[in-house]
Order: structure tokens, then C-alpha cells, then sequence
């Protein structure tokens, strides 16, 4: 059976040839069509003047799925789109800088896989390393350095055994043990990267352009993936993020590179002005408790009023002032929330009981604090009942 030529010619982009089974599944005398396969897309164009739809090896042959039919025998002319070949040679290649930049950062370095699709590239990795923002922007970084240096990109076939014994080379952990046949076909970034591989690639790094990082996440199996952009997505995200990046500027009232002190100087600032914040809010809490009467039940001192501040925020400040002026503290907020504390001589889970029989809501605790919430009536009723009024 004929295999595709594309990998070792990819600048063979029109040829002619006879079509050996017809019909709109198609098999060609010979074929420089990429048929989808390890990560990389089924290239696209036009055979005998019929578009293709997909291109797929099956049992050895590569077969072109056509829009139209034709028939065995016939001559005809195939033309490989070009624009999305280079696409496919760019980002091919691109992914085999990343892994060699990743060799350079990341420890216990494994290859998982990889995938293209019209908007970008995954890369797949298994690593020891966290790969934060940091090593995001070092991994941009070196690949985009390894462009500019244009690198020559070579391909040539190795024995099996030689290749995989090789620790140089990288092979997908997935798909080492089930490598078939007598060799190996590796392709070579000069002096960064050494892959097993049977995409279509660039002769010279220069060729993939610039390449822009665009995220990462866990897919699973301990794996990191990392997406990235050539072409117009990429310079896209980079205009995106300089605009991003010169408005923020702006916003601060400095450059691009004074962005970082500036923000950390209204974190600084901020975490002043909420310490502030809380400590008036505290002084407030005290001058209210200060302010509100108490009032004798059951032989026990009980401190009654509504106080305006979230569920945490109650429970604490009746918490701190039990045992001051009396023995149980109960405060409403006008949100329909209660705070009971004790000093044990009353169980706050009884009050709270009471009050959500008469009230609805729900709620519990311990017996020296409890809380409620969803009390279907305003403060001063639920302040008046606790009051014994």
C-alpha cells in the first residue's frame, strides 16, 4: 500500500497520479496528503477537482474521502491547500520547540501527546514541576528565543532499537510500547530538541513565527496541558494582553513596567484601609453594646438589641460581650439573622429555638452559642420577644 509522502516532502503541495480504487473513498497511485494521525489534522485541498473532506489511513492505504466520485484509473491532478499546510508545519514544529524549552525547565519531563486545531495547540506533559504563570512566560519565552535563532529542523529514519534506547529522543508515553516496525522516524530541532514523530514540519525554526502561550490546565492522568498559538490567534492574544497592559498602565498612572509596583502598592494600601475599616467597625460594635440596656429574665442578665452586621460578625460580638454586663447575649441583625451567646447558665440552642418557633428560619449551635437565620419578622419584634415584652 502507498503511504503519504507529505512527511518527508511537505513542500509538495500539487502533483498527479492515478487513482487506484475510486469512488468517493479514494487511494491514489502516490499522495502527499497528510492523513490525520498522532495529534495532527487531516490536510485539506482538492483531488480531481473534488474537495476533500477528510483523509484517513486505513489497513496501510491512505484514503481520501471526496466530496464527488472518481474512477480507477483516472489521471488527476491533487492539489494540497497551502495555507493550511504551513499552519500544520508551523504548529507541529512549534510544539516540538515547547517540549525541547521544557526539557531546560521542568523535571521528570514526559510527553503525552499532542493536538492541533484551527485555533491552537495542546501539549501535553508529565512533569514533577509546578508549571505556574512564571514558567508559562519562561516556556513563551525560549520557544519564541529559538525561532529567532533559526534553527535547522531535520527528519531522518533511525532503527527502532537505537531510537528508543536513546534517552534523547522523546517518544508519547502513551504510544512507546506500541511502536511497530524496524524504524523510527525522528525529527531534530539543531542543538534543542530530538522527537519520534510523523507530522509534516518546517525546515528551519524561523519558518514557525512568533508563538504565543495561551494557558494551561490538568486534563488528567498527571498530566499538565499546555495550549499555545502561531499565527493570527496568537498575535491576536499579544495585541489583546499590550492592550490589557497599556490600560492598566494608564489606570495606575505609570508605564508598563511600573505596573507591578503599583499594584503592590494598593494591595499595601488597601490591606491599611481594611485594618482601619475593621477596627472602626470594632469600635462601633462596642459603642452599640455599650449603648444597649439589659434586662432581668429568669434570674439571669440578658443584653437584647439589633446590631447590623453579618452572621460571623454577630456571633462574635456577642461571644466578646458575655460575662461584661450579663450572662446571655442575644443580638438581631435587620437581615433576619440572631447571635446567641451564654456563659452557660441559660443554653443558647433553647433561644434560638424559641425565637425560630416564633419566627421560622432555623438554626443551632452549641449550649453558650448559637445562631438563626431566615427569621420571617423585622429587629425590634425579634428584639421585643427575647426582651420578654
Amino acid at each position: 500500500m502507498t503511504a503519504s509522502r507529505a512527511p518527508a516532502e511537505p513542500e509538495t503541495l500539487t502533483f498527479e497520479t492515478t487513482v487506484e480504487e475510486g469512488g468517493r473513498e479514494v487511494t491514489l497511485a502516490e499522495t502527499y496528503f497528510y492523513p490525520e494521525g498522532g495529534g495532527q489534522p487531516a490536510d485539506r485541498g482538492r483531488v480531481g477537482g473534488h474537495e476533500v473532506l477528510d483523509v484517513q489511513e486505513r489497513d496501510g492505504a491512505v484514503v481520501h474521502f471526496l466530496d464527488g466520485n472518481l474512477s480507477a484509473g483516472e489521471t488527476v491532478t491533487a492539489r494540497v491547500d497551502p495555507e493550511f499546510r504551513r499552519y500544520c508545519r508551523r504548529a507541529h514544529t512549534a510544539s516540538h520547540a515547547l517540549y525541547g524549552a521544557g526539557r531546560r525547565l521542568l523535571d521528570d519531563l514526559g510527553y503525552g501527546g499532542f493536538g492541533i486545531t484551527d485555533e491552537r495547540v495542546r501539549v501535553d506533559l508529565t512533569t514533577s514541576t509546578d508549571i505556574d504563570d512564571a514558567t508559562l512566560v519562561e516556556l513563551e519565552r525560549l520557544v519564541n528565543r529559538v525561532v529567532w535563532e533559526s534553527r535547522e529542523v531535520t527528519w531522518a529514519e533511525r532503527s527502532r532499537e537505537e531510537a528508543l534506547s536513546d534517552e534523547s529522543v522523546a517518544f508519547n508515553t502513551k504510544t512507546e510500547e506500541g511502536i511497530e516496525g524496524k524504524t523510527v522516524r525522528v525529527v531534530t530541532i539543531d542543538g534543542w530538541d530530538e522527537a519520534a514523530c510523523g507530522g509534516t514540519h518546517v525546515r528551519n525554526t524561523r519558518q514557525i513565527g512568533p508563538v504565543t502561550v495561551l494557558s494551561r490546565s490538568n486534563p488528567g492522568e498527571g498530566l499538565t496541558r499546555v495550549e499555545f498559538a502561531v499565527g493570527a490567534t496568537g498575535i491576536e492574544r499579544r495585541a489583546t494582553e499590550k492592550r490589557a497592559a497599556l490600560d492598566a498602565a494608564a489606570r495606575l498612572g505609570t508605564n508598563v513596567e511600573g505596573v507591578v509596583e503599583a499594584v503592590e502598592r494598593l494591595e499595601r494600601e488597601r490591606s491599611e484601609l481594611a485594618a482601619e475599616r475593621d477596627n472602626l467597625r470594632a469600635q462601633l460594635t462596642e459603642r452599640r453594646l455599650a449603648d444597649l440596656p439589659t434586662v432581668e429574665r429568669a434570674g439571669s442578665t440578658w443584653l437584647v438589641g439589633e446590631l447590623d452586621r453579618d452572621a460571623n460578625a454577630l456571633a462574635e460580638a456577642a461571644q466578646e460581650a458575655v460575662g461584661e454586663r450579663a450572662s446571655v447575649v442575644a443580638l438581631v441583625a435587620p437581615d433576619g439573622s440572631l447571635a446567641v451567646a451564654t456563659d452557660g447558665s441559660v443554653d443558647a440552642n433553647e433561644v434560638t429555638a424559641d425565637v425560630t418557633e416564633a419566627f421560622g428560619g432555623g438554626g443551632g449551635g452549641s449550649p453558650t452559642v448559637a445562631q438563626a437565620g431566615g427569621l420571617a419578622a423585622d429587629a425590634d419584634a425579634i428584639v421585643a420577644f427575647l426582651r420578654g415584652e
